[in-house]
């Protein structure tokens, strides 16, 4: 499982034209599921997003969590991030997982985020999204779980 992980001032998510989702400051979570990721990945990742010190603390260190702030997730399910450009100059998505396996994931980490007590909102698996994103910092990662 694999996270491109932003921080934030706020970001929305719109479909057809509709906002389905919006935070405040916290986590846009661009969020890849590929072929052996299980509920340990899913368990994995969550924490380690919620607890990821990456936002400054009173000296302008990054020192302080998703939790230490109270902010929010925006979790958008991303099956480019297992795109491989290695060879030609069209990606093989042959590494992300088909949506029977990946939704229940993607759905699961959503659910381990709201249990960490985190506001959450997301987009809808499979669909043709706009993503606005306000980066802050800008401060971006890329999170693996534990197979990586």
């Amino acid at each position: 499982m694999r996270a491109l992980v932003q921080r934030v001032s706020s970001a929305s998510v719109t479909i057809n034209d509709e906002i389905v989702g919006s935070i405040g400051a916290g986590l846009v979570i661009l969020l890849g599921v590929t072929h052996d990721d299980d509920e340990r990945d899913v368990a994995f990742l969550a924490d380690k997003c919620v607890n990821l010190r990456i936002f400054r603390d009173d000296e302008d260190k990054m020192n302080r969590s998703l939790l230490d702030i109270k902010g929010e997730a925006l979790v958008v399910s991303q099956f480019t991030l297992y795109g491989d450009t290695r060879k030609g100059r069209r990606p093989s998505f042959v590494d992300a997982a088909l949506p029977v396996h990946a939704i229940p994931l993607y759905e699961k980490f959503i659910s381990a985020v709201q249990s960490a007590g985190i506001g959450t909102a997301s987009g809808r698996f499979g669909a043709d999204m706009l993503v606005d994103i306000k980066n802050c910092g800008p401060v971006t990662l890329m999170i693996e779980s534990r197979k990586a």
